[in-house]
């Protein structure tokens, strides 16, 4: 048998609802802060299938025994099938058992029986134990998630544990015995946890494969096995008496009359999730007190385990298990199971159990008090107070599984809902905002339409207006690349420039060196690192003069430039004109200043003339 995972989730299907993570009873289902998909902590599962059996979009799957089973029978092997006697209240369906044992047989096995006889077996084992009493009370071991739920959380009361092996392994030890070691077993029945349990055995107590009744009808669809095909076929003995009653909670106490009277009985017998883990913590806690041995079922018996199929009714299961039994009782040889359980005697049907503590350390009590504060229920710290549709019985317990990583805050409905509402009226305010910012962008959106349109109109009207100036207008970029330039730039250049920009159209894009000699472009490379503008500069280019002006558009990004040709008549005549200012402006300057150091003199030498004379009359009246 494989060793892979009982159980597993498909996120490619899982809504994300969580309630797989609620309804597990020992948290073995934490949630991915980082992706929030929920996952398996394989070495907490206790196999029960809550999670199985709650998720609505069936994204959890048990480990398949279908293959398996196949390859068994087509080995060429012996293999038996053992039946787990809660398939009467399974498959109603099916009008006579015998069919049923017919149809399991046309599967390929060599050999069909019950579990009923090793429920038998175990229930006078216990019958034995419980009687014996030497003052300590035990826990049955029937279940396997029960079994496991101890082990990995309840550790302490494995010496409670009653030492014998389930119905399922003593009925798999007395086929081995029957029919020799070398034969496969493969059980049916209603339980998927049963699977793990079975990897534990070896030797006479192996069990090769474990279908549920749900896998079951897949073989038997897949086969194309009908009843109405098929003739009556009896079980291979031996064949099981009261046994038949296992499914039903307290149906092993019934197979020997183990006394469950409330007034005379010492034996309490409680069935169901809730009812479990109650059942548990009380036997560890007040055993003293009750004083009593516990028969302990995780579902409602057998009858509605999760390896049955969804939606069945437990009490029409309760009443058809019933009718079997009472309809096997009347065709049964009394003396001959009296026989086969004498002969059997001697089959050692002990067991040991191995301790697994899952136990997580308890967080701080800062801790804890954190987790309440931020779900906002820190009036509950000192109560067992909560609605439990977190999955833990009140908000103490819920703080302690997220400060130990099991949990979520999202797994709150009120804190998810207030959440909720404030997410609502945030998301309200905010498409209120929303609604304002758009009407403010749409205004600005047309205000910038407008604007964009008469920028494109205003610059429409610049390029007419440079086009028809004269001078030659050019705008380089940073690359010394060519953005505008007007006509009268392309005619100055002449014939080379003509050409390119019928090419180019306006020669935009063209390198700038391509057009200018050296000494000419360097000019616009200068403006542009330095951005200091250079105005007036004559330049010699070809056999003319042209006046060049370039200064900075933008810092060291854009650069513009006026140049005009000193040879055409009307710049040639504005050029004298503006020349002679300047030299008629510049020699007036010089007049005055000329005026101005006369005068300065002249003054001067008044001064000392005037001085002499007053020295010369003094002088004389002396």
């Amino acid at each position: 048998m494989t060793d892979s995972p009982l159980f597993e989730i498909h996120h490619e299907t899982c809504i994300k609802c969580y309630s797989c993570v609620r309804i597990c009873p020992v948290k073995a289902i934490k949630v991915d802060v980082n992706t929030e998909f929920p996952s398996i902590i394989r070495e907490r599962c206790i196999g029960c299938g809550s999670c199985y059996m709650a998720c609505s979009p069936a994204a959890i799957t048990y480990r398949s025994s279908i293959s398996e089973t196949r390859e068994l029978i087509a080995s060429g092997k012996k293999v038996a099938a053992i039946c787990d006697p809660a398939i009467s209240g399974e498959f109603h369906d099916i009008t006579d058992y015998r069919k049923f044992v017919q149809m399991i047989r046309n599967l390929g096995f060599a050999y069909v029986t019950e579990v009923s006889f090793g429920v038998d077996l175990v229930a006078r084992g216990y019958k034995e134990l419980l009687e014996d009493f030497k003052g300590k009370y035990h826990i049955m071991a029937n279940c396997p998630a029960v079994v496991f739920f101890i082990e990995k959380y309840y550790p302490e009361l494995i010496s409670n544990l009653a030492p014998l092996v389930s119905p399922m392994v003593a009925a798999a030890k007395v086929i081995h015995q029957c029919y020799g070691q070398d034969i496969k077993i493969v059980a049916i029945g209603p339980c998927i946890a049963a699977k793990d349990e079975a990897l534990r055995f070896e030797g006479d107590g192996k069990i090769d494969s474990v279908l549920t009744f749900v896998e079951l009808r897949q073989l038997f669809n897949e086969f194309n096995i009908r009843e109405s095909h098929l003739e009556f076929s009896e079980f291979d003995a031996p064949l099981g008496n009261r046994g038949s009653l296992y499914p039903i909670s307290n149906g092993i106490l019934q197979a020997v009359d183990i006394n469950e009277h409330l007034l005379s009985g010492n034996i309490i017998t409680t069935e169901g999730r809730n009812n479990m883990l109650n059942a548990v913590k009380e036997f560890d806690t007040r055993i003293d007190l009750i004083r009593r041995h516990f028969n302990i079922f995780y579902d409602d018996g057998c009858l509605m385990g999760p390896g049955t199929s969804q939606g069945g009714e437990k009490f029409l299961r309760h009443t058809l298990v019933t009718e079997y039994a009472n309809k096997r009782l009347k065709t049964l040889d009394p003396d001959a199971w009296k026989r086969d359980i004498d002969g059997f005697s001697g089959l050692d049907l002990n067991r040991i159990y191995s301790a697994d503590d899952q136990r997580l350390p308890l967080p701080s009590e800062e801790k804890i008090d954190e987790v309440l504060r931020m779900i906002n229920r820190q009036d509950q710290k000192n109560n067992e107070i909560g609605c439990e549709s977190c999955g833990y019985s009140n908000c103490r317990d819920f703080a302690i599984a997220i400060a130990q990583g099991l949990a979520t805050t999202d797994m709150c409905h009120i804190f998810s809902g207030r959440n909720r509402q404030e997410y609502i009226r945030t998301l309200r305010t905010t498409n209120e905002k929303l609604a304002k910012t758009q009407e403010a962008l749409r205004i600005s959106e047309e205000k910038a339409k407008h604007e964009k349109e008469s920028q494109q109109e205003t610059s429409g009207l610049i390029s007419s207006m440079l086009q028809q100036l004269v001078s030659g207008v050019i705008i380089v970029d940073e690359n010394l690349r060519i953005l505008h330039a007007n006509k009268a730039f392309i005619r100055i250049l002449g014939e080379e420039a003509a050409m390119v920009d019928e090419v180019i159209p306006g020669l935009e894009g063209a390198d700038l060196k391509s057009l200018l000699p050296i000494h000419f472009y360097k000019i616009f490379s200068f403006v542009l690192s330095s951005d200091e503008s250079v105005e007036r500069k004559d330049v010699q280019y070809g056999s003319g003069i042209l006046n060049v002006s370039v200064f900075p558009l933008r810092s060291k990004k854009f650069v513009g430039g006026i140049i005009r040709d000193m040879y055409m008549p009307e710049v040639y005549k504005e050029q004298i004109i503006t020349r002679m200012k300047e030299v008629i402006d510049q020699n007036f300057d010089m007049v005055q200043k000329i005026a101005f150091l006369l005068g300065e003199g002249a003054a001067k030498t008044e001064q000392m003339l005037n001085a002499i004379i007053e020295s010369h009359q003094s002088q004389n009246k002396k």
